[in-house]
């Protein structure tokens, strides 16, 4: 671990990977055959606690429906409950600061650091300070950023970004980490999850008590009152909300509910669907700075509410569903795709089903527009999303987008050549395939190329090499075996054939 005063290239904190290079990723990740271990054993056992937790509801449709409907009455009229926010929030002593894009947030956070004269900030677990890339920010200012949640210590030690949105180590065994901490910390270490938990706590303990900036997301922010709502199992969040002298909050703007009340429903299906908890260990509600010496919690308190192309979002009923999302990754746990190759392939801080239909919309179709087609559009993620957000909808709203060859930019200018030319090759494969399939004749004469090339893959495998295109299918499967003849020159076919019409 990094004492305070390290130097930024100590830290080993890197930046994230970039979500046009998920065809890259993919067959990596597939050849891992220990990370789609850890994954199979990790998701398999959340899903099994999500199920029994989910048992004891009797009402569980109509939580799930209220949930729905407090976070769409939200978006519905997000711009007025935010200033309510700010209002409340204000008069409650607390520093409310507005960030349209990712820079200026991070810069924000930057600004209150260097007033403060930080060297060492410690954190909390937050997916909206991974998406700004703050911890970049801060260690280019030389400000050293410290994780105290124990998945986002071990990546951040491990270099590497977090590979789930509630288990950010979920793709790490413990052998892994123990020979991890080994190395970092240059001492044996215990082979019990028991020991190398206690190991992070004695390393991370003194970080609380010397940290000039604690920082933090927020799970909740209540209209109401102006509060901001944090949940968590390790007790890291309060310490990091409670003994640093200043508190800074990151939240996305789509995280505001209306009314105080509104988060018993929402706080009783997040920690069932997220963790199959009936409640979570923590949960922290923070409303003001305190006001005296005997008071616990930070004299100084700042929240930065984020857009970062959000609002854009809700210019479409569809798109807008996304914002409903609470971060529980119970669409992660059941996703066939993630389920095989983890977070890191996508290359995006919000992996998985919702990361798939979140990242191209706030990054740009150019930058992410191969994840909505990182799915079997089986469903399962709807089933399982606590407020029913129509994630196969969005994910083929968005296919169709890249298909027409939309290469919006999002809150990020640069286009990628290679997305573009990927785009314009897809289109010009599916015109084809259209004026194929726009004739009964060559329907005919196509469906009887295919099963001679059928045919003949299946005798020669090595001709796949040269698919061209296809080769990206032909390389994860095996060449059907060709049916010999076409359904529509059998007896069936001339059975069901209309009385008179020949054969095409």
């Amino acid at each position: 671990m990094s004492p305070p005063d390290a130097k930024p290239n100590e830290t080993g904190y890197i930046h994230h990977l970039h979500a046009d290079q998920f065809d890259d990723l993919v067959p990596q990740a597939l050849a891992n055959v220990e990370l789609r271990g850890a994954l199979a054993k990790a998701t398999n056992t959340i899903r099994n606690r999500r199920a029994i937790a989910l048992e004891e509801i009797d009402d569980l449709q109509e939580l799930r429906s209220r949930a729905k409907s407090i976070k769409t009455e939200a978006l519905a009229h997000l711009d007025d409950h935010l200033e309510t926010f700010e209002r409340q929030a204000t008069a409650n002593g607390i520093h409310v600061h507005w960030a349209a894009d990712a820079e200026s947030a991070s810069a924000i956070v930057l600004d209150i650091a260097i007033k403060n004269k930080t060297r060492l900030a410690v954190k909390a677990k937050s997916m909206v300070s991974e998406e700004i890339g703050l911890n970049d920010a801060l260690i280019d200012a030389g400000i050293v950023p410290v994780e105290t949640d124990l998945g986002e210590w071990i990546v951040q030690l491990a270099e590497e970004p977090p590979s789930h949105i509630l288990a950010p180590a979920i793709h790490k065994r413990r052998r892994e980490i123990r020979d991890l901490l080994a190395r970092v910390l240059g001492r044996p270490m215990p082979d019990d999850a028991a020991g190398l938990t206690e190991v992070a706590r004695h390393e991370l303990r003194a970080r609380f008590a010397q940290a000039e900036l604690g920082i933090s997301g927020a799970n909740f922010l209540v209209a109401e009152t102006g509060s901001f709502l944090l949940i968590e199992n390790e007790g890291n969040i309060r310490l990091t909300t409670s003994l640093p002298r200043v508190h800074v909050a990151v939240a996305g703007i789509e995280k505001i509910v209306p009314r105080l009340k509104d988060l018993g429903p929402l706080v009783r299906i997040i920690t069932r669907s997220a963790t199959g908890q009936a409640i979570s260990c923590y949960q922290t509600l923070v409303t003001k700075p305190k006001t005296s010496p005997e008071d616990d919690g930070p004299e100084e308190i700042h929240l930065v509410l984020l857009d970062n192309g959000r609002s854009k979002l809700l210019e479409d009923d569809l798109t807008a569903e996304t914002l409903r999302c609470i971060r529980c990754s119970a669409c992660l746990n059941v996703c066939p795709v993630y389920r095989q190759i983890g977070g890191h392939a996508y290359g995006s801080v919000y992996p998985g089903p919702i990361g798939a239909i979140f990242t191209p919309q706030i990054a740009g179709m150019h930058a992410a527009s191969q994840l909505p087609g990182a799915s079997s559009l089986c469903g399962a993620c709807r089933e399982v999303c606590p407020v029913d957000i129509d994630i196969p909808g969005v994910l083929l709203h968005l296919r169709h987008r890249a298909a027409e060859g939309d290469q919006s930019t999002g809150n990020h200018p640069e286009a990628d050549p290679r997305t573009t030319e990927k785009t314009q090759s897809m289109r010009r494969g599916f015109r084809f395939w259209r004026w194929a399939m726009g004739s009964s004749r060559r329907f005919q004469v196509f469906g009887a190329v295919g099963r001679l090339l059928a045919t003949v893959i299946r005798q020669v495998p090595s001709l796949t090499k040269y698919a061209g295109p296809l080769a990206g299918w032909t390389d994860g499967r095996t060449v059907p075996r060709s049916p010999g003849r076409s359904f529509r020159s059998g007896k069936m076919a001339r059975r069901l054939r209309p009385e008179g019409q020949g054969r095409a």
